[in-house]
């Protein structure tokens, strides 16, 4: 004779049932924890990484005018924001001042002429910590007197294209670099004897400020 199947008892039942709705709880803690820190550490990554790639570059650079026709030396500031796009590979937007110191030249007292530019800022660092090369490109505004000498009636002009091309070296915090600097103002303050020039060859160097989001 077959003997009849037993039947769990009501309490074993309610024991499974418990057991199960247990570890659907286990589970959804731990997809929730699991969410969660995953939350946090993009976040964490997320500051870090603003903080590494968005900086304020500020800085200094003295330097020779060239040609020295109405003008003998340089020294100016730079101040610039840059993101780096990628790890070898920044923009930004740069500005700052260059004062450019006239001098006696063919019988002229050149005034000396301040620069304010405003442009791009290209930088391609091939390695985290070593060589890189960039450029600014924009417009230069020249500031200062109206006339380009003081014994001479030729008006100064108001500015035009500047480039300032680097090459130099860098890491975590800083950068010194060999610069040429130019504002292209095509004939506009020449005057007999003497082309009107704004540009110079010099080295700087910069400090990098992180910045957090």
């Amino acid at each position: 004779m077959l003997k009849p199947k037993k039947i769990p008892s009501l309490a074993r039942f309610l024991q499974l049932i418990g057991i199960v709705k247990l570890k659907i709880r286990v589970m959804k803690m731990l997809k929730q924890a699991i969410v969660l820190a995953g939350i946090l550490t993009a976040g964490i990554a997320s500051a870090q990484n603003s903080q590494m790639n968005n900086m304020i570059k500020v800085g200094a650079n003295v330097g020779l005018a060239v040609p020295a026709d109405n003008l003998s030396a340089a020294a100016g500031v730079d101040v610039s924001y840059q993101n780096l796009i990628t790890p070898g590979f920044g923009l930004g937007i740069a500005t700052g001042y260059t004062h450019y110191f006239g001098k006696s030249n063919n019988g002229y007292d050149n005034n000396d002429v301040g620069v304010v530019p405003v442009g791009a800022l290209i930088r391609i660092y091939p390695k985290q910590t070593g060589f890189y090369f960039g450029t600014d490109l924009g417009y230069g505004f020249l500031v200062g007197d109206d006339k380009v000498a003081s014994n001479s009636s030729a008006d100064r002009p108001d500015g035009g294209f500047y480039i300032k091309p680097e090459i130099g070296y860098h890491n975590r915090d800083w950068n010194f670099f060999v610069q040429y600097q130019k504002v292209f103002v095509g004939d506009k303050g020449d005057i007999a004897g003497q082309d009107y020039n704004v540009g110079n060859i010099g080295v700087g160097f910069g400090y990098n400020i992180p910045l957090g989001k």
